[in-house]
């Protein structure tokens, strides 16, 4: 590989780390050609994006693209497979369907956030982390849950009250 060729993938690289907010480093060998492949359609149909690429490269393109990954740098061995989405949760479900019909690949790492997961041991825990959505629907559903509250109890105080009034009207009588 020329260093012109080296170049353009640490350049393409560079600009999907910075286009994408989550990326997933998987370790795909020891997987044959058919698993590979089974792997990539799995991944086009959950919209992650799959890119395999030199461990050097790589490291080249988290420092071309200015980005602060810790540790995760250090799983940076042996085959390497980076996953890129626009959704946090499509890569760890993907590679969890996936895994169902296999042991492999095994998660080396996420990058969420400017968060850093590390280990396969992970990858549950991935697949249930909230996404900005789902934790403003949550935000929105308990800001309106006290609202709700108070009026359903005025309205069922309401009636109550109503009652209790006419029994006591019809007392006096």
């Amino acid at each position: 590989m020329t260093r012109d060729e080296k170049n353009q993938i640490i350049d393409e690289i560079a600009e999907q780390l910075s286009t994408y907010k989550y990326v997933y480093l998987a370790d795909n060998s020891s997987m044959t050609v058919l698993q590979d492949n089974a792997l990539r359609r799995v991944m086009f149909k959950n919209d992650v994006k799959m890119q395999v690429a030199k461990n050097t490269l790589i490291r080249k393109a988290i420092e071309k693209a200015g980005l602060e990954w810790g540790e995760l740098a250090d799983v940076l061995k042996g085959t390497t497979a980076l996953l890129y989405a626009s959704n946090q949760k499509a890569p760890a479900k993907a590679l969890k369907e996936f895994r169902k019909k296999s042991d492999k690949p095994v998660l080396k790492g996420a990058y969420i956030d400017s968060d850093v997961f590390i280990g396969d041991d992970k990858l549950d825990l991935l697949t249930e982390l909230k996404t900005r959505e789902d934790l403003i629907g949550e935000i929105v559903g308990l800001l309106q849950s006290p609202a709700r509250n108070v009026i359903s109890g005025l309205q069922s105080g309401g009636g109550k009250l109503a009652g209790i009034l006419k029994t006591l009207s019809e007392k006096e009588n």
